[in-house]
């Protein structure tokens, strides 16, 4: 589970949420979200699901089954996955400053 553990801290700083912001979305305490990412505590299939959600990740990838994350562009033409790309660059270049 330690991948989970340092994916879920990852994923939150990334977000700029602090422990008690994500708490708070996933309906438990402070503590709870402490103790998963030190890997005291496993959340529950609701809890996991509900991460997922928020972060944008499949639960295979918090769970560490998955190497990365994966988004499905499969519907969209070149031009839109260009800016996807993009985009995603622009925002990785500024949020690891």
């Amino acid at each position: 589970m330690t991948d989970f553990a340092s994916r879920l801290k990852k994923l939150r700083k990334q977000m700029g949420l602090n422990q008690t912001q994500l708490a708070k979305r996933i309906g438990v305490s402070k503590s709870l979200v402490s103790y998963y990412e030190n890997q005291d505590r496993s959340p529950s299939p609701e809890i996991l699901i509900k991460l997922s959600k928020i972060f944008h990740v499949s639960t295979d990838y918090l769970l560490g089954l998955e190497s990365e994350q994966v988004l499905n562009v499969s519907n969209l033409s070149e031009d839109d996955i260009e800016f996807v790309k993009l985009t995603i660059e622009k925002l990785s270049k500024k949020y690891n400053k």
